[in-house]
């Protein structure tokens, strides 16, 4: 009898305690459960009601405006959606990395495809591209009489989101197209604040005009260590890079560009008197490697590299000779070349064209970072461009921080990206998105002439739906798989 009485007591004592630890969480608007807590509040609905008086005939213009873009972007979202699984199971068939990253749409995956290091951008950004679509909801309810429970915000696993409550009998006593300015309101504020988002990127460098300075190099804001950029010789963080080879760098837009165009051309040549090419510069006898080209540096030296040229005496026989010389010595202060003649327009002495021989895909490129020395690099374009970050912000003072246009310009770029993602997403007629009410708002105000049975209208409207989130599940989970498996 004891034990049951102490088993009761212990019940209704759990029993109570979860009562209010049910009611404490409820009277602060949270509510827990496994990978997801979520948060409603009504303290903003006298800011929504303010914003959905401001004027009633420019909120009608704009919302009707965002009610045309929502049946835009709905057919518009399908064909990207489309464009992009097309594009998924052509990259799924080859190993050519380029048609991957020509997707528009690609699925994110923290820690995977995202750096740890953008982590804060990409929350941040997400988070406030869900509280922009959640006001456009809230304000456009509120224009259309319809009452607004509350605003709150949550986290699933760890993705942040927002969401907006709204009466849902004043919604259904409204007409077709009043639900229609209220379900597209949200995919049209993402759209607005991609347009401002994008807007302020591009006009960053006026913004900053006065404390940092554009156009005049690429300006070294991070080198990764141990990489082909670091060392005594190489960059340090607040170079600017003003060249590499005979192509010009103004921002990091032509570093990008520079890169692309030295990997897929030729290597380039330097011109050299022939009185320098003496024999006492270890002429060596050229083997070739396993790829084909030929190599004359057999003791795998740092400071010397095998050249190749044509013999002065034998242009005719289209002979040529391979000479491992210092590197650093043969190319400062050198004209670049294609040819001997090349040499010839710029030296009134008698010079040849001298070509490093590589291997197939290695490079080696002079880059110019002054007042200091080149920087030589031999091996790989695209690892130098992984191996340094870059801003097209130089600061006028020195107290300036580097980082501060870096900050601006990552943060717009995520928002423009983010935003314009939510966008599309939720304009895709699927089931438990914006699409969803869309679509059925739409083929209620459409339809209603042409298919007068109310039953078959829902009828279109599912299978229209079926096929919607087929679609947007079959792109997330192939997206997923060229994420994670490969």
């Amino acid at each position: 009898k004891t034990n049951r009485s102490v088993i009761k007591y212990l019940c209704h004592s759990s029993v109570t305690h979860r009562i209010r630890y049910e009611s404490w969480l409820a009277s602060r608007g949270l509510m827990l459960s496994p990978f997801h807590v979520r948060w409603q509040t009504t303290m903003f609905n006298r800011l929504f009601a303010y914003c959905a008086r401001i004027n009633p005939r420019a909120l009608y213009l704009w919302f009707s405006s965002g009610l045309v873009f929502g049946i835009i972007s709905m057919v518009g979202s399908v064909v990207l959606l489309t464009k992009t699984l097309q594009q998924t199971l052509a990259q799924m068939t080859t190993d050519n990395p380029r048609i991957g990253s020509q997707q528009a749409l690609q699925v994110v995956v923290p820690g995977v495809n995202l750096p740890t290091s953008q982590l804060a951008y990409f929350f941040t950004a997400l988070l406030l591209s869900g509280v922009i679509h959640e006001l456009g909801h809230a304000v456009a309810a509120l224009r259309e009489q319809v009452r607004v429970n509350g605003f709150g915000m949550f986290v699933f696993v760890v993705y942040p989101g927002a969401f907006v409550d709204l009466f849902t009998t004043h919604l259904n006593l409204i007409s077709p197209t009043q639900q229609l300015r209220i379900f597209c309101a949200g995919v049209w504020h993402n759209f607005v604040l991609c347009v401002a988002a994008l807007a302020f990127l591009f006009l960053l460098p006026l913004f900053l005009l006065p404390a940092y300075s554009t156009g005049g190099g690429a300006l070294v804001t991070e080198v990764v260590q141990g990489s082909a950029a670091d060392g005594p010789r190489g960059l340090s963080v607040g170079d600017i890079v003003t060249g590499l080879e005979d192509c010009p760098v103004r921002g990091v837009e032509d570093w990008s560009s520079c890169l692309s165009h030295l990997s897929y051309t030729p290597q380039t040549g330097y011109c050299v008197p022939v009185a320098s090419l003496q024999p006492s510069w270890a002429h060596g006898r050229a083997f070739k490697r396993l790829d084909g080209t030929m190599d004359c540096c057999s003791n795998n030296s740092l400071t010397d590299l095998c050249f190749s040229y044509m013999k002065p005496q034998g242009k005719n026989s289209r002979e040529r000779e391979y000479a491992c010389m210092p590197v650093r010595k043969m190319v400062t202060g050198t004209w670049v070349c294609r040819t001997d003649d090349d040499c010839t327009a710029h030296s009134h002495t008698a010079s040849v064209c001298v070509t490093p021989s590589l291997e197939n895909q290695t490079r080696f490129i002079r880059v110019t970072h002054p007042p200091n020395t080149h920087m030589l690099f031999v091996g790989y374009p695209p690892h130098l461009q992984y191996s340094v970050s870059l801003t097209n912000f130089v600061p006028r003072f020195g107290f300036l921080h580097l980082d501060l246009p870096v900050f601006l310009e990552t943060f717009c770029k995520y928002v423009v990206s983010l935003s314009g993602a939510l966008a599309v997403v939720n304009s895709v007629p699927c089931f438990a998105l914006d699409g969803q009410w869309m679509l059925n708002a739409l083929l209620e105000a459409t339809l209603v002439t042409v298919v007068t049975d109310r039953q078959k209208r829902e009828l279109i409207g599912f299978f229209l739906l079926l096929a919607g989130s087929a679609l947007l599940a079959a792109n997330v989970a192939l997206g997923l798989w060229m994420v994670t498996a490969r």
